[in-house]
């Protein structure tokens, strides 16, 4: 499934002036009220994605793009939203059902506090698919399809990636305290790291407020020397991170977890040294395509099992090759 959702979207990049359809549907065209017509000749529906990304976060711009182009090539109106704390992204998903969406894709960071509400439209007869996080709980709650990565073992291939570059210290920073995810990610950063020698050491940001996490990360480097990696879990704390080593006169080197065209460069410049991918546009892009296969012929990608995106690294051997890809919007 992996393999074709990918394939969709070479499609549609390379056909975008006349407006892709992966159906073999009819071009886009205007409804007469200034909204423009979908890519194929099927029924127009109401979807809605609901995620915990928060405001000014690139990594979630690239979802919701992906999630766009979809919605595009599938005639549906995509109704986007997203809170970054759990009752409020519950909200949202309440708000969905009771505007009779017709699909809803959803992140699950919070399973406890997502998961009933989610459980919610499934027994209302909405086709429920989730992204980017809650691989290890959907299910449980009815939803029919997972798309993104297992974090834990994202984690590990960074941290043995890392045992081989011989990091001692890593600094692992987790911009969204109380994020499973996260934890996740940093757990398996420690596994693997520890496979050689190395330790590794958590350390907790505001990931909405750069200012405040770019003076964090560079009182910990001035405090603590022996600090020879710096772990990010998303572009913006990766990029911040290296202000902050500058500034602090350390020798500390930068990797993080996801990408934008402002990684892409940092790392083809050596600024940062290489990105675990998700691919997020991807995520977006299947999750909302999946719901129009859903709404259609109650199909469900992946026989309910995850589909994967990731985990790829991107570095300086690659970079050029996911440079264009980042100018588009779609790495």
């Amino acid at each position: 499934m992996l393999v074709l959702g990918a394939l969709l979207i070479l499609l549609c990049v390379a056909t975008t002036l006349t407006a892709c359809s992966s159906t073999g549907g009819r071009p886009r065209t205007s409804n007469g009220d200034g909204s423009g017509g979908g890519g194929v000749d099927t029924p127009r529906y109401t979807v809605a994605m609901v995620s915990h990304g928060a405001p000014g976060d690139t990594f979630w711009d690239l979802v919701r793009k992906g999630a766009e182009d979809a919605a595009k090539k599938d005639n549906l109106e995509l109704r986007y939203s997203s809170a970054p704390q759990a009752p409020d992204q519950a909200n949202l998903v309440q708000n969905a059902i009771d505007s009779k969406a017709d699909g809803i894709a959803l992140t699950m960071p919070t399973a406890q506090a997502i998961g009933p509400v989610a459980q919610k439209a499934v027994d209302a007869g909405i086709p429920v698919v989730a992204l980017n996080s809650g691989m290890d709980n959907y299910a449980r709650y009815g939803v029919r399809a997972f798309f993104g990565q297992d974090e834990n073992i994202a984690g590990q291939r960074a941290g043995e990636r890392l045992a081989k570059e011989k990091a001692k210290k890593v600094l692992c920073v987790i911009h969204e305290q109380g994020n499973p995810s996260q934890e996740a990610r940093c757990a398996g950063i420690a596994k693997g790291v520890q496979s050689g020698g190395g330790q590794v050491e958590n350390l907790y940001v505001n990931g909405m407020d750069l200012t405040a996490v770019q003076s964090t990360v560079q009182a910990k480097l001035a405090q603590d020397k022996s600090v020879d990696w710096i772990m990010g879990l998303v572009a913006p704390v990766a990029l911040t991170a290296a202000k902050s080593k500058e500034a602090a006169g350390s020798q500390a080197k930068v990797a993080t977890f996801d990408t934008n065209a402002e990684l892409v460069t940092a790392i083809r410049n050596g600024e940062v040294q290489w990105a675990v991918d998700q691919q997020p546009y991807l995520q977006g892009y299947l999750a909302i395509d999946s719901l129009w296969l859903a709404k259609r012929n109650g199909s469900t990608m992946g026989g309910g099992q995850p589909v994967f995106t990731g985990p790829s690294f991107v570095e300086k051997s690659n970079v050029d090759k996911i440079a264009d890809a980042a100018k588009q919007g779609l790495r």
